[in-house]
């Protein structure tokens, strides 16, 4: 209908037309539209968002006949988009690739020949490409009728195992490829503010387990040790947190760092009645685990401890009753040397049996070793102080490409010393000259070097120590796994290759260069002051030792089971009694513990080569604790 005229001034008339409508071209549905149509009524919901606040990364997820789909984008509606195509790309087929296009809101390029019989070949192409730039989508199998009575939908297509995880959930790609599979609950741990659930799944007749923050995280988990383990994929998604292979031929396999972490972590709540000890409070959680096959099977702790400071200087013992250094690591490490006494100590029974027990077994020529398969796997819930920690925190997640950027700054690995009662590392060129015992009694501070220093030095001469270095060859760890801060090329140059150039080391010690890796749930950083003291344990005791980090002795007073005077009455109980490794005479018995260390030449020189190593490399002279701290006396019992 016409409206009303109006003669305007000029004369001109104008016809209103207030009911007719602009005819304009048809707008072309996006996915979105597209699967409001099909499905009405679906509910977007907001799963997480990461990255910076400039450039934000949005996950947004939809429910469609049971099976949930998520997608990304820098928006939550690109988000929402992105979610929408997977789930229409699951069910939806297209007569044509140019109704695909039009779907998915994309400009249609008629450029083809359209009498051609393989016009509509793309389509496959279509959909591969745009699986390929969707980075954290899912798509999943839909079942053929849903419950608003959708029949005969096409079968999802036939999934085959991805080159690499593209981004997915690692349990949408277990499903692809073995569908229907369920997902038990093992249990809970940890503290309250700290909870881990522990998921379980069988696929193919073997069970994984996964840990996590939450059961949706721990599913994801052992999803992932099953697409690891069955499939070889690999989910390291930077450079820096893949794991370190060792130099030997011996391929540690990368599910062993995850069942090393649990199994000391499940010690730990067992000797801390579930964490609601007082002395579960820590920072730092170490464990030694010990395997005696190759794929890791009867894998059990030796050592559990925590700690995260050295000793106050004006405590220290000239009769070597004090633990200087109680870092987590270094005490661990202690109770290890423990245990090794131990199973030296059964060769002095005349028991055959009790003797076959021992992990170590005679060498021809005189001394021990250990028997094949032996391995320990070192776990520390951190980076080590030092070298290795000081650069891991913020450039894990900043390097996309390649590992570390700055490999040749002066910075990186230079030698660094502990901080006496305290926490942090300096460097040692700051750190002063030589210490002596009255000059630290007068007030100045006792530098202990890093633990990442002291694992370099551990890959040299052994973890055995110099007064073992008499009766067995040395002993390396096979393997280090952190809980956190983990970066491999941070880690590997902390702990190996910054003394690569290291020269004339006489056997039997060499270089170790151990398995080195991150675990699949790192822990989160708990910012909180730590104790005052540090918990030891070792296979065979009845419950934890705890010290006193400032006095390096028990809270009674007494001396630790792990300090050097320890030690030196165990080394008189062997001396004489099993034979040594050099063959040298062990009569008369060393009185003094500084003249027993530096009987073992060949450990003597490999220590002054690894010292030489680290000068020559320009990162630094080791710094020594004073000498009258060694020069004390024990009556063999």
């Amino acid at each position: 209908m016409l409206g009303k005229r109006k003669f305007p001034e000029n004369g001109t008339q104008i016809i209103l037309n207030k009911k007719r409508k602009i005819q304009t071209a048809p707008v072309a549905k996006n996915a979105l539209m597209q699967l409001n149509e099909i499905k009405p009524g679906l509910e977007f919901q907001f799963v997480a968002q990461s990255g910076p606040v400039h450039a934000p990364t949005f996950i947004m997820s939809v429910e469609v006949n049971g099976t949930k789909f998520e997608g990304q984008g820098p928006t939550k509606k690109a988000a929402r988009l992105s979610a929408a195509e997977k789930a229409l790309k699951s069910f939806v087929q297209f007569p044509n690739a140019s109704e695909a296009h039009k779907a998915l809101g994309r400009q249609v390029v008629n450029d083809g020949d359209f009498t051609s019989d393989n016009a509509e070949a793309s389509n496959d192409v279509l959909f591969n490409n745009f699986e390929t730039n969707s980075e954290n989508g899912t798509s999943c199998e839909i079942l053929p009728k849903d419950k608003n009575g959708m029949n005969n939908l096409p079968k999802a297509r036939k999934s085959v195992v991805p080159s690499v995880p593209d981004g997915k959930n690692p349990v949408m790609i277990l499903n692809e490829l073995r569908p229907s599979l369920k997902y038990d609950f093992v249990k809970e741990h940890g503290e309250s503010h700290a909870k881990h659930f522990v998921m379980s799944v069988v696929v193919d007749g073997i069970k994984f387990e996964g840990s996590g923050r939450n059961k949706k995280l721990a599913k994801s988990r052992a999803a992932q040790m099953a697409l690891t383990k069955l499939f070889n994929l690999d989910f390291s998604t930077h450079p820096g947190t893949k794991p370190v292979p060792k130099e030997s031929h011996t391929n540690v396999p990368q599910e062993l760092a995850d069942l090393v972490s649990r199994l000391v972590l499940e010690k730990f709540c067992e000797l801390t009645d579930n964490l609601t000890s007082p002395y579960a409070r820590r920072k730092v959680l170490s464990g030694i685990v010990m395997t005696t096959s190759d794929n890791a099977e009867n894998a059990t702790v030796i050592s559990v401890s925590t700690g995260t400071k050295c000793i106050n200087g004006e405590y220290m013992s000239d009769q070597g009753l004090a633990v200087n250094d109680c870092h987590a690591e270094v005490i661990g490490r202690r109770s290890l040397m423990r245990y090794l006494y131990f199973q030296l100590g059964k060769h002095l029974s005349g028991n055959r049996l009790e003797k076959e027990s021992s992990i170590f077994q005679e060498k021809e020529g005189g001394g021990f070793m250990l028997k094949p398969n032996i391995h320990f796997h070192l776990y520390i819930s951190t980076s080590p102080c030092g070298d290795s920690r000081i650069f891991s925190p913020h450039e894990a997640a900043q390097e996309v490409e390649g590992g570390d950027k700055h490999p040749n700054r002066k910075a990186r690995g230079q030698l660094r010393t502990k901080i006496e009662s305290g926490e942090g590392t300096i460097p040692v060129t700051s750190s002063g000259g030589i210490q002596t015992w009255d000059g630290i009694l007068e007030g100045e501070r006792l530098l202990t070097m890093s633990c990442s220093d002291k694992i370099a030095r551990w890959n040299v001469l052994g973890i055995q120590g110099s007064l073992l270095s008499h009766f067995i060859e040395p002993v390396y760890f096979d393997s280090l796994i952190l809980g956190s801060l983990y970066h491999g090329d941070h880690l590997s140059r902390a702990v190996y290759s910054r003394i690569s150039n290291i020269e004339n080391i006489p056997p039997p010690f060499r270089h170790n260069q151990p398995f080195m890796s991150g675990i699949s749930n790192p822990e989160s950083r708990q910012p909180r002051k730590a104790p005052n003291f540090a918990v030891n344990w070792c296979v065979g005791d009845a419950g934890l030792e705890v010290i006193n980090t400032m006095t390096g002795k028990t809270e009674q007073g007494a001396s630790s089971q792990v300090c050097k005077q320890a030690f030196f009455k165990r080394f008189l109980q062997l001396c004489g009694k099993i034979p040594t490794l050099t063959g040298q005479s062990v009569t008369p018995l060393p009185k003094v513990y500084a003249d027993a260390k530096v009987t073992v030449m060949e450990y003597q020189t490999a220590k002054q080569q690894m010292y030489l190593a680290f000068q020559n490399a320009g990162l630094g002279r080791w710094l020594k604790k004073p000498i009258e701290q060694d020069h004390f006396f024990v009556s063999p019992s």
